[in-house]
C-alpha cells in the first residue's frame, strides 16, 4: 500500500481580525498582503517616491518608510502627494522608532498622511518614559484612526520585561532555557503592547502584531505560540534574513511553515540587497513564495526543466528566461488588460522525455528537440497539439503564439 500522507493541503486559516490598511485589507480570510519597505532617505522626497513606486509596480501592496527625524517627517505628505499624481495609491506605513510620539505630534500632516504607524515596544520609550509615550502614539493613532502594527525585535527587546521573566525563570524549580524565555518575552511583549493599546482606546480592529526574530527555528516557535495566545493579525518575516540565496532560503523555509499552519496575514521577505542592488527583489520573491505555495498568483507560472546531458544547448533556457521576463515585464499593464492572467501556466521544456507531457499539463507549452533530436518543437494548447514550429525562430514563434493566446483567453469584452 502507497503511503500517502506526505500530500497534503495548507491548513486553514488562523482565524484573525480584519484590519484596513489604506485601500487593503489584512486579515479575517483576506488574501495574505505582500509588504516592502524603502532604504532610501525619506528626506530625500524624490528617490523615496521613486522607491515607492517601484515597490508598487513590482507587486507591494503595502511599503513601509522610515520616519526617524523632522525632515523626514516633513517630507512625509509630500510623497504621498508624489505617489497620486503618478496614480500610485500604496498605503504608506511610518516606521517610528525612539522619538515617535514627538514627531505625530510636531507634524500633524505626517501622523494624516500615513497609511499605518509601526511601533516597537522595546524602543518606543525607556523606564518611566515608556508608557507615556506608547501612550502619546496609540492617542494620535486614535484621533487620525489608523491602524497600528505592534513590531516586536529581538534586537531590540523590552529590557524591563525581559529582566522580569529571567528572575522568575530562576526562581522556578524547573526553569526554561534561556532561548525559551527570549521567546516567551518576545510574545508576551506583543500582546501586552497590544492589550495596553485596547485599554487606551485603540480598536483591536486596528492593531496588528509582528514578533521578528533571525533565526528560523525561534521565528516558527514564536509565531506558533503568537497564534494560539491572540486573534490579532499577524504580520510575517525574517529580520535580518541576509543576502541572496541565504536570505531567500531563510525566508522562505521559515514563512512556507507558518503560511501552511495557517498562520500569517501580511508578509516580508527581508533581503539585503547587493549594493545599488534591486530593491523589488524581496517584492517578487514573496510573490513567488504565495504563488508557488498555492495561496495567491501574481504572474502566469513558468514550468521549465532543469536540464541534463539530453539538453547541451541552451535555447530553452534562454527562451524560458526570456518568457518569465515578459511576462512579469507586461503584469502592471495585463492586470487591468487581462484579468486573470495571473493564473496562466506556461511550460517550456528542452527535450523529448518531460517535454511533450508537461506541455500537455500547461495551458501553453513547447517541447524544444534536445540533443540529437530532430530539429522540431512541437507545442500545446490546452493539452492538443496545436502546431510545430521549425526553423530559427522558434522562439520568437513560440513568444507569439503566447501573446495570442492571452489575447484570445483573457481579454474583457
Amino acid at each position: 500500500m502507497t503511503n500517502q500522507s506526505y500530500l497534503t493541503t495548507p491548513l486553514a486559516r488562523k482565524k484573525t481580525v480584519p484590519v484596513k490598511i489604506g485601500n487593503v485589507i489584512c486579515g479575517g480570510g483576506a488574501p495574505i498582503v505582500v509588504q516592502s519597505m524603502t532604504n532610501t532617505d525619506t528626506a530625500d522626497i524624490q528617490s523615496t517616491i521613486d522607491q515607492v513606486a517601484a515597490l508598487a509596480e513590482a507587486g507591494s501592496e503595502i511599503v513601509r518608510i522610515t520616519v526617524d527625524k523632522n525632515e523626514a517627517a516633513a517630507a512625509v505628505p509630500y510623497v504621498k502627494e508624489g505617489l497620486l499624481k503618478r496614480n500610485i495609491d500604496v498605503p504608506l506605513v511610518g516606521d517610528f522608532h525612539y522619538i515617535g510620539h514627538q514627531l505625530l505630534a510636531d507634524h500633524p500632516d505626517c501622523a494624516q498622511a500615513l497609511d499605518k504607524y509601526r511601533i516597537n515596544p522595546g524602543n518606543v520609550g525607556f523606564k518611566a518614559k515608556k508608557d507615556k509615550q506608547f501612550s502619546a502614539i496609540i492617542e494620535m493613532a486614535i484621533k487620525y484612526e489608523k491602524p497600528v502594527r505592534i513590531g516586536v525585535n529581538w534586537g531590540s527587546l523590552d529590557q524591563a520585561l525581559l529582566t522580569k521573566l529571567m528572575d522568575e525563570n530562576s526562581a522556578n524549580g524547573s526553569p526554561m532555557s534561556t532561548t525559551q524565555v527570549m521567546r516567551e518575552t518576545i510574545v508576551q511583549s506583543a500582546l501586552l503592547s497590544a492589550q495596553m493599546a485596547e485599554d487606551i482606546g485603540l480598536p483591536r480592529d486596528k492593531i496588528i502584531l509582528s514578533a521578528k526574530v533571525s533565526q528560523v527555528q525561534n521565528l516558527i516557535a514564536v509565531y506558533a505560540d503568537l497564534a494560539k495566545r491572540s486573534d490579532h493579525a499577524l504580520h510575517l518575516g525574517l529580520t535580518e534574513a541576509g543576502m541572496g540565496s541565504k536570505g531567500i532560503v531563510a525566508s522562505s523555509a521559515a514563512l512556507g511553515i507558518l503560511l501552511q499552519q495557517g498562520i500569517g496575514d501580511t508578509i516580508r521577505i527581508s533581503l539585503t540587497p547587493e549594493p545599488n542592488g534591486d530593491r523589488t527583489r524581496e517584492v517578487q520573491v514573496a510573490q513567488e513564495l504565495l504563488q508557488t505555495m498555492g495561496f495567491r498568483s501574481f504572474v502566469p507560472s513558468v514550468a521549465a526543466c532543469p536540464g541534463c546531458g539530453r539538453t547541451t544547448s541552451t535555447v530553452f533556457q534562454e527562451l524560458a528566461q526570456k518568457i518569465e521576463s515578459d511576462l512579469r515585464k507586461n503584469m502592471p499593464i495585463w492586470r487591468e488588460k487581462h484579468p486573470g492572467v495571473e493564473g496562466l501556466n506556461v511550460a517550456v521544456m528542452g527535450c523529448i522525455v518531460n517535454g511533450p507531457g508537461e506541455s500537455k499539463h500547461a495551458h501553453i507549452g513547447i517541447s524544444l528537440p534536445g540533443t540529437g533530436e530532430t530539429p522540431a518543437a512541437p507545442v500545446f494548447i490546452d493539452g492538443k497539439k496545436a502546431a510545430t514550429l521549425r526553423g530559427n525562430n522558434i522562439a520568437a514563434d513560440f513568444e507569439k503564439m503566447v501573446q495570442s493566446y492571452i489575447e484570445e483567453n483573457y481579454t474583457i469584452s
